[in-house]
Formats: structure tokens, sequence, C-alpha cells
């Protein structure tokens, strides 16, 4: 294994998008530990402590650490992934975007254009509702800015933290291009990975002094190293529909007749149904957080923005009828959004032309829209596996949270997306190096070389 890391450095270009990828994931590190103007960062770390099982735990989760520094970082990645969902959403809603959609590259472009500006826009408003959490909290103005007023420091974290989400926004797009692997799941992939210590220290604080700490300890390490094993068996299973293509004879030569077969991934959407679903039910949570101080404890407003803080926030305590809605959401969620990427990844109308095309057939089903229902009955069911199988992951961890009674946040959600961007960004450096005649990081089979 060693020896295919040295060769992943003999590739010239190889080797340029690993270091380049290497750098911006550095720059984004040190941008989470430069702090927003105007914070007491004491009372904020005081914050954390008293509740770091909650949302605001999750969130500085999923952030690297940005929001509990409270940096210029803080708002993360998330209003591009909103952005993104709503965006997408919208390709199917407005006929003018559809088209656009259709258009090729020119297309995307202008669509990618659009996403940026809803970031924009986004981190712009979820700026403004945390200036005004703060402001409540009696965090505000605790820094440079003692003694301004409330106007002004609100206006320089809008301004600070849209313009810190912009820069990772465009951080993550040049990992894209000039990197290796997918920019804004590897920004991701580091903020939590950068956690882990953390949350392991957390987790051991949490058990030290129960009886049944060697135990619990033990089935926590079991059940992590479980679902990094089941996660990578189901990510590259895959479901083969045989193609038989039609022999053709040419003048003295005779083309096709072989035999081949369409790979269908079980799990074709990889990571995106979490980080989707994630970001979906942090929205909710997040504003309610932000505005629940604005109103009396006993009037109605207050009690409403209570109630959905709790029922879109992940469950530490005893398992209620607001978790058991969590639960639901959550995986509903994940299912739709398995559903719903998949469809906009893959089209087997698209897939069944081009076979049909070059006299490809799956054996028994006639060509065209026969091969294409086919397919996408096919597809249903797998994606439906699929998407079961990131729910059962990503709520299973939680469960076993409440019946532990442990803070363990480095649970499904995170072992599914840190598994899942680092087989993805394996693969194309398997790409990289199998095009230069290297051997590569998985054997025939398709499994990573021991």
């Amino acid at each position: 294994m060693f020896g295919k890391i040295a060769d992943t450095f003999k590739v010239p270009e190889l080797k340029r998008r690993i270091l380049f990828t290497l750098a911006m994931i550095v720059i984004y590190r040190l941008g989470v530990h430069i702090p927003t103007p105007g914070i007491d960062l004491a009372k904020m770390g005081e914050l954390f402590q008293n509740q770091s099982e909650g949302l605001l735990g999750f969130l500085d989760m999923f952030s690297g650490g940005a929001l509990r520094n409270f940096s210029i970082f803080a708002l993360g990645i998330a209003p591009y992934i909103n952005a993104s969902i709503i965006m997408q959403l919208l390709v199917y809603v407005i006929p003018a975007l559809e088209k656009l959609a259709k258009e090729g590259e020119e297309g995307r472009k202008k669509i990618s254009q659009y996403t940026r500006y809803g970031t924009v826009v986004l981190g712009a408003f979820q700026a403004l509702g945390i200036s005004f959490m703060l402001n409540n909290s009696g965090l505000a103005l605790g820094g440079i800015l003692t003694g301004s007023t409330f106007f002004w420091w609100s206006f320089l974290v809008v301004i600070t933290l849209t313009a810190g989400t912009s820069f990772i926004m465009w951080l993550g797009e040049k990992i894209t291009d000039k990197g290796i692997g997918n920019g804004i799941s590897l920004l991701i992939f580091a903020a939590i990975v950068s956690r882990l210590p953390a949350a392991l220290i957390q987790t051991y604080a949490s058990l030290k002094d129960d009886q049944l700490f060697i135990p619990k300890m033990i089935i926590l390490a079991a059940i992590s190293f479980g679902v990094i094993a089941v996660v990578i068996f189901i990510t590259e299973g895959t479901r083969k529909v045989p193609v038989q293509y039609a022999r053709k004879v040419v003048g003295r030569k005779v083309y096709g007749g072989q035999a081949t077969h369409i790979p269908l991934r079980l799990n074709s959407a990889g990571v995106i149904p979490i980080i989707f679903a994630s970001s979906i039910l942090l929205f909710p949570a997040m504003i309610a957080r932000m505005f629940v101080g604005r109103f009396d404890s006993t009037s109605t407003m207050y009690w409403v923005l209570n109630k959905i803080q709790t029922l879109f926030t992940q469950p530490y305590n005893n398992i209620t009828w607001e978790s058991l809605f969590y639960f639901v959401v959550y995986s509903g969620l994940i299912i739709f959004f398995s559903y719903f990427y998949t469809a906009i990844t893959f089209n087997p109308k698209d897939l069944a032309d081009n076979m049909k095309k070059y006299g490809g057939f799956i054996p028994g089903i006639r060509a065209g829209r026969k091969t294409a229902e086919y397919i996408d009955k096919i597809l249903t069911k797998i994606t439906l596996a699929g998407g079961v199988f990131l729910a059962g992951i990503a709520v299973l961890p939680i469960i076993l949270i409440v019946i532990f009674r442990v803070q363990f946040q480095f649970g499904g959600t995170a072992l599914l997306i840190v598994v899942g961007v680092a087989l993805d960004t394996v693969k194309q450096m398997e790409t990289h190096l199998l095009t230069r005649h290297y051997e590569g990081f998985m054997n025939k089979k398709g499994s990573l070389l021991k």
C-alpha cells in the first residue's frame, strides 16, 4: 500500500493536484481560527460548554470548530449546500431553468452562477440571524467593538461571515477544478475529521465515571468500525444488468457480438443525501434558535419557536415523540434525496437510446422504451435499498447515544460522509494512476488492496 501511495507522486499531474488540494485545505483550516471582531470568545466557549450536545455542538462539528471560535468561516459551507438544493429543485419547477440546464456546459455555468448568488443571499440571512442570537445571549459587543451600536456590529458580522462563506465556496470550486476529488465534500470531510480528537475526548469524559466504561467503549468502537465496513460494502455494491451487442459484419471485419453489463450502483448518490438532509434539518432549528430570545417565555411565539427547535434538533436524551418525529423526517429526507440525486445524474432513457444506437440490448427486453422502463424499474428498487441503508446507518447511532447516555457526536452521519468522501477521492486517484499505467489502489474485484 505504501508503494502505491508513493506511485501517486510519480505522476506529475496527480502530484500537482494532491498538493493543490492539501494547500487549499490548509488555508481553510487556518481561516477557522481567525475570529470575527466584536465577540467575547470566553463567553462563547462557556455557551458551547453548556450546550455542546445540542444544535450548536452539531453545527460546530460540521464547521470544524469554526462556530465555537466564531471565526470568519463560522457559517461553514451550509449556505452553499442549501442554495444548491434550492437551485436543483427549481430546475424541475421553472421551465426557463430546465431549458437552461439542457444547454450543455454554458447552461450549467449559468446555473452555477445563480447558485453562487443564492449562497450569498442565504449566507447574509443566516449571518444576520446569528447576530441576533448572539446579541440575545449577551455575547455581542464584547471584543474590539465594545461601546459600538448593535447595528454596526451586526453589519460587520454579516459582511464578515458572508465573505467567509463565499471564500469557502471559492476554495471548494478550485479544489474540484484543479485538485483531486469534490471540493465541497472534501472541505466538509476536513471539518469533520478535525473535530474527531475533540469528539473522542468528549466521549471519554462522559463515560469515565461510568461503571460500565469498558463495555460501553468497546461497543461504541465496534459499532463505528462496523459502520465503516458496511458503508464501504454498500457503496461498492452494484447490480449488474447484462447487455448484448449485435454482431455486425463490415467487409471482412466483424464488429460487436460481445457480452457486457451495466453496473448500477446500489448507492449511486453517495453521501449527497446525508449532506442535503442534514442541511435541511439544521435550517429550521437554527432560525428558531436565532429568534426565540426575542420573545417572552410565556408568549405563544416563544413556545412555537422552542418546539421547532426541539423537533428539528438531533435528540441526545430520552426518546420522545419529538425524537421519533426527527427520526422519521430525517430518514424520509435521506430517502427522498437518494431518489432525487439519482434522477438528476442518471437518465435511463438516454442510456437506452445510446444502447439502441450502437446495437446493444438487454436479453429478453425490447430495445428503446422497454429497455428504459426496465432499467428505471431496477434503479427504483436498488435506490430504495440504498436510501433505507443510508437512513438506518444515520439514525442508528443517535438511538445508541440515547440508550448509552454518552456524548458521541462522531456517529453515523459523520462516518458516512467521511468514508464516502474518502472512497470517492481514492477512486479519482485510482483513475489517474491507471491512465498512467500504474497499478491502482484496488484489485480486480474492486476492493481496496491490503
